[in-house]
């Protein structure tokens, strides 16, 4: 990784940054590391108590972070955070789109309508709002960077998983899509693909596996571990600087060795 000319590996300083899903696991890590690194941040999430407490401890630390509540699941909510976020910023440079949810373990043949559903709504058509909006706010100050959030259940099969990896293969979709559409106003889009990281969501995931089943989910990675959101957050503040900018369409992988 190169070095900025003040010194500081993916340097963010001022750039202007809304994430979603910011109050807890990756996008609650990769808000408090960009903020130190001196990027302006607002963060939505529908968690309000929990990114107020994210927002505190940014701001308690000397950084610039704000908290606005969102349900990503209405296009009015979206298209109210990002005009508060153009308001509070004066402008937007990057949008990660972070906010998502789980299901619990099931064959597919057993998901039920409301749980396959749900999942589209957050996690597909969630990401399709942000996207829109982010469009619309980028075209007016030159262009952008739009990261999404995805996973490896997003590149390959995730057995049990079905409708979360529907829903990230359909990310993937929007993200390369969207990267050959709005290139030429200058708004990139990347995703990232974590495998399984140490977060509340995936704690919850693996808490309704069987004991072998959370062995086998450690041990399918060749680092035989889980990743830690640190690890995310750092990738994260790399696309987030100047240091990506030939980087659009592209699966960012983060899984240990996975899918190598």
């Amino acid at each position: 990784m190169t070095l900025s000319t003040n010194g500081i590996a993916s340097d963010v300083t001022g750039k202007r940054i809304l994430i979603t899903g910011g109050a807890s696991g990756i996008g609650a890590a990769s808000a408090l590391l960009l903020a130190s690194r001196g990027a302006k941040v607002v963060i939505g999430d529908l968690a309000e108590a929990l990114g107020v407490a994210v927002a505190k401890q940014g701001q308690e630390a000397g950084n610039s972070i704000v908290f606005q509540k969102v349900d990503v699941m209405s296009g009015d909510e979206v298209r109210a955070l990002f005009a508060f976020a153009m308001q509070e910023l004066g402008g937007l440079d990057v949008v990660i789109n972070n906010a998502g949810i789980d299901h619990q373990p099931a064959p597919m043949h057993e998901l039920s309508d409301e749980d396959f559903d749900r999942n589209i709504a957050v996690n597909l058509k969630g990401v399709w709002h942000c996207m829109r909006a982010a469009v619309t706010c980028m075209a007016s100050n030159g262009g952008g960077h739009v990261i999404n959030v995805a996973s490896i259940a997003g590149l390959r099969s995730a057995p049990m998983l079905s409708a979360y990896s529907a829903a990230k293969h359909g990310v993937m979709g929007l993200t390369k899509s969207a990267a050959h559409e709005y290139a030429r106003v200058n708004i990139r889009f990347n995703a990232v693909c974590p495998s399984f990281i140490d977060t509340p969501m995936v704690r919850n995931t693996m808490a309704n596996m069987t004991e072998r089943a959370q062995e086998a989910t450690i041990k399918a990675s060749p680092l035989r571990r889980l990743g830690e959101v640190d690890e995310v957050s750092g990738a994260i503040a790399w696309l987030a600087s100047d240091e990506s900018t030939f980087m659009n369409g592209h699966a960012f992988t983060l899984d240990g060795g996975m899918v190598a």
